[in-house]
């Protein structure tokens, strides 16, 4: 059977993705059906993100936008094997069960579905009879038991885990010499969740915590006109006090206090972790290796910048589109199977491939660090090696991880 290779360029000629990698030997090459129809879904969660700057706040397509995108760029290839794209986009209303939303979706026949939903309701979604023979794409939660105890065979985990983001500030941190942090935690259980994964990256990496305190969210507005004032006289009260440390990191996912600390801290400190030094999966800053490209043709339809909800959305499209070209579009099972071998790489305009663990199912990436305005570093780090590969020194690795794919 003759292979049919397929080289997808981006717009103004511009290459944006590699030919696909050969088949092994271990049997024959599969050519995708022609006159193929692959439907992807999306499912969102009801309520949105915030922030607490409003120049930061999501916008309401905020990774939908991405998989947009990302289903234009698979159709260039898709053009050419014979295959057409479609996104169906489905957003929870408050209270509903992710459940039958899901069975919605895959009673249209979809069986691809791209989920930002909330651990607990990815999970409900995951177990449900209609995922059976579903494959979903985890590109909004972050959270490590997704991956570790509470793994699922039909999730596969696009977005970084919590355990990623911490190892990759922490590397940098380390490789700065910034071996002091001063930990600050927000009140609200995603931010303990968050302060347990920067705890565990101090412990593997040769971090110190200092000090850890707590600050409370008392409730009133996040934004306010006269709130500059007393901001600025809380902070430093604050944070006075703290032993010697390098770096302040707040742990704060809730957005309800980090973005006041930077230059108003006691002593004059960097600040890293939900402010200042942020780890991402993506950043709007980011030019190199031909991501200037993916940014503009984002912009041009969007008129927005590309958040890291909207590349993960991109990801996991292309990730579809690449085994599609392979031939594992007819099902979800041929698919996973396409993800975990060899065969599977994807270029991300992230420096290097990236492959998917078969421990955990969690997506190997490189993560930026950003200012918010540039990227300042990308981890893992220089001199930070594994025997495998050095993406799996972000995050849990096989023998620590907890996982059997149920």
């Amino acid at each position: 059977m003759r292979r049919r290779w397929v080289l997808a360029c981006g717009l103004a000629g511009v290459l944006f993705c590699a030919a696909p990698p050969a088949v092994r030997a271990e049997g024959p090459a599969v050519e995708p059906a022609a006159g193929q129809k692959i439907v992807i879904g999306y499912l969102r969660r009801a309520e949105n993100r915030t922030n607490l700057s409003r120049l930061q706040l999501p916008a309401e397509n905020d990774g939908e936008a991405g998989a947009r995108i990302g289903v234009d760029d698979v159709s260039v290839t898709g053009e050419f094997l014979g295959q057409t794209y479609a996104l169906v986009a489905r957003r929870l209303k408050p209270g509903e069960d992710s459940a039958q939303a899901l069975a919605e979706l895959t009673g249209q026949g979809i069986q691809y579905i791209l989920a930002d939903l909330s651990a607990e309701a990815l999970l409900k979604a995951a177990d449900s009879p209609d995922a059976a023979k579903a494959l979903i794409f985890n590109i909004g939660a972050p959270d490590d038991f997704l991956r570790e105890e509470s793994c699922r065979r039909n999730v596969v985990h696009v977005a970084p885990s919590r355990s990623m983001l911490a190892d990759a500030l922490a590397q940098y941190l380390i490789w700065k010499q910034w071996r002091k942090w001063f930990l600050v935690v927000g009140s609200h259980p995603e931010d303990r969740l968050w302060a347990d994964a920067l705890k565990r990256s101090a412990t593997r990496f040769g971090g110190k915590i200092v000090e850890e305190r707590v600050f409370e969210d008392r409730g009133g507005a996040r934004r306010s006109d006269s709130g500059v004032t007393l901001i600025q006289k809380q902070i430093p009260a604050f944070t006075q006090n703290a032993p010697a440390y390098d770096v302040l990191v707040a742990a704060d996912e809730s957005a309800v206090f980090a973005d006041y600390l930077p230059y108003r801290t006691w002593d004059p400190r960097p600040v890293a972790g939900s402010a200042g030094l942020v780890p991402t999966s993506w950043d709007a800053s980011n030019e190199q290796w031909g991501a200037t490209q993916l940014q503009q043709r984002f912009e041009r339809k969007f008129f927005r910048p590309m958040s890291a909800l909207d590349m993960n959305g991109w990801t996991a499209a292309r990730m579809i589109g690449e085994a599609a070209a392979h031939g594992a579009a007819d099902d979800a099972a041929a698919m996973r199977g396409y993800f975990l071998s060899r065969d599977f790489a994807l270029a991300a305009f992230k420096g290097q491939k990236l492959t998917l663990r078969d421990w955990s199912q969690q997506l190997r990436q490189p993560i930026l660090l950003s200012d918010g305005r540039n990227v300042v570093s990308l981890s893992p780090q220089e001199g930070f090696m594994h025997q495998f590969s050095e993406l799996d020194t972000l995050g849990f690795d096989r023998p620590e991880s907890k996982c059997h794919l149920k």
